[in-house]
């Protein structure tokens, strides 16, 4: 297994879901720990010293009023962890809190967190040895940073709250311990540093950021498979159009839809039709799959920024000694990104279930039988299944509300205006699940309403995706209960083997 050695400067989002999905371990750099090493001497010179310095000697938030004194540190740092675990809620799954744990380390080991080499080394080998803290999602109002999450995984590192290991729940200190880990005695500012953070909306939108790049890339092959299967046409994906108004995502949707519809049979078969042009579900697909793509890019370059970048409070600049107090822990640009991402597939989704009415209503899907179902009447087919679409776009419709607008007061008027990021991320989180979820329906659709159309063909690449499809979804013959086969083809989209056949 390979190891990715963190710097806090180059890690990409692809070694996030690595770490998270349990193929590679992780390490601090030897340079890294050079430059922790630099602020940690800061530290404890003001330590030393008793000089005043927020969250070094001082209480924190409201309390950073209160001077502590030396014998307290110790004790302030546990008492900090204790108070701001204070979750509630459904535990975020492994990946997610994996996730959070690598972003988590890799800001300190950026170097101007002021925390010792061994807190950062305690996370790396929580993620080697797989202790993974038990996370509650809610808690979180975004700034500042993501306290209540990171404080339950802080609460593991001390030696308590709870763990998951070899898939079993128990307290953070047996899992330690069957890890081979002593549990981290924390030193001045290093609670405030574990726990001030945004990594746990982002450790969510990382990992539903690539998911939605890949459902964008299954949605242009399920698209076009539901094109040649209503007869429409390819003209409108003609690069010339896309050239005239050449936004990054409607070129690639649009490339991406003309090699899909290459050499098929069934657009031969129609090319002499009246019809002039098609409805906007189809006609529009690079427009609003394009539109979409571009709202992941800039979600991308969000959230790549904020995975190598130092988010707590104060920050220790050893250079001059100093130590400043800011709001970099301020959730905000994400909260954004993530209310972006959560409409953005709230189109996607909505485009999707309008292409599966048109392939099951009979006065939309020329030459397809009603709801694509093999002796209608006795058989009701898709008839349910469009239902269903409807009902998660429409749910979809209500998330899609962004976060991010809203605000509420915390810590004695001190936090007076927040990000509300973990909310977003949560909430993409269900976007994303329901957005898949149609494009799978769509998809099984698709695959009905090409195998109505034989003996003519779709193209070569086509028929390598209802391939795909049918691998896990047979041809409906008559009706059957279809949440098995939902399931099944969603889980084809979230693996990447769909787009496979863009290659």
């Amino acid at each position: 297994m390979k190891t990715i050695e963190i710097t806090g400067n180059d890690l990409t989002l692809e070694q996030v879901a690595a770490v998270a999905c349990g193929e590679a371990k992780v390490a601090l750099a030897r340079d890294a720990r050079r430059a922790v090493e630099k602020t940690r001497a800061v530290v404890d010179q003001i330590v030393a010293g008793n000089k005043v310095a927020y969250a070094i000697t001082t209480g924190v938030g409201k309390l950073a009023d209160v001077r502590l004194k030396p014998g307290e540190i110790r004790e302030v740092q546990v008492n900090l962890m204790r108070s701001h675990a204070a979750g509630v809620g459904e535990p975020l799954s492994e990946a997610e809190v994996r996730a959070m744990m690598l972003l988590r380390a890799n800001s300190l080991a950026k170097g101007f967190s002021g925390v010792r080499p061994a807190t950062i080394e305690m996370l790396c080998e929580m993620l080697n040895r797989g202790v993974h803290p038990v996370v509650p999602s809610q808690g979180s109002v975004g700034a500042s940073g993501d306290l209540a999450p990171l404080g339950h995984v802080g609460l593991v590192l001390i030696g308590e709250g709870e763990a998951v290991l070899d898939g079993k729940r128990m307290p953070g200190g047996e899992a330690l311990k069957r890890a081979k880990l002593k549990p981290l005695v924390l030193e001045a500012k290093e609670a405030v540093s574990l726990v001030n953070g945004t990594q746990a909306m982002l450790g969510v939108g990382v990992l539903a950021l690539l998911a939605a790049e890949t459902l964008v890339d299954s949605a242009d092959v399920v698209g076009a498979l539901s094109l040649d299967a209503l007869h429409g046409t390819d003209t409108a994906f003609d690069e010339r159009i896309h050239q005239a108004r050449p936004h990054p995502g409607q070129l690639q949707t649009a490339q991406n839809l003309r090699r899909m519809l290459q050499g098929s049979a069934i657009r031969e078969s129609h090319r002499a039709c009246a019809r002039v042009q098609d409805a906007y579900s189809l006609r529009c697909m690079p427009q609003v799959h394009g539109a979409v793509r571009d709202a992941l890019a800039h979600a991308r370059r969000v959230f790549q920024i904020e995975a190598n970048a130092a988010v707590d409070n104060p920050l220790v600049f050893a250079g001059t000694g100093e130590v400043l107090s800011g709001g970099n822990f301020h959730g905000e640009p994400l909260a954004f990104a993530l209310d972006f991402l959560a409409i953005a597939l709230t189109a996607l989704a909505g485009i999707s279930e309008r292409r599966i009415e048109r392939l099951v209503n009979p006065a939309l899907n020329e030459g397809l039988p009603p709801f694509l179902a093999p002796g209608a009447g006795l058989h009701s087919g898709f008839m349910m299944a469009q239902v269903t679409a409807a009902a998660l776009a429409s749910e979809n419709k209500v998330l899609a509300h962004p976060a991010s607008v809203d605000s509420i007061t915390t810590s004695g008027n001190k936090e007076d205006y927040v990000s509300m990021g973990m909310a977003a991320a949560l909430k993409l989180r269900k976007v994303l699940e329901n957005s898949r979820q149609v494009v799978a329906i769509e998809a099984i659709a698709a695959a009905q309403g090409l195998d109505f159309l034989r003996p003519l063909r779709t193209s070569k690449r086509g028929r390598a995706a209802v391939a795909a499809i049918r691998s896990v979804c047979p041809t409906v013959e008559h009706d059957r209960a279809m949440a098995g086969d939902f399931a099944r083809v969603a889980g084809l989209i979230a693996s990447g083997k769909l787009v496979e056949v863009l290659k």
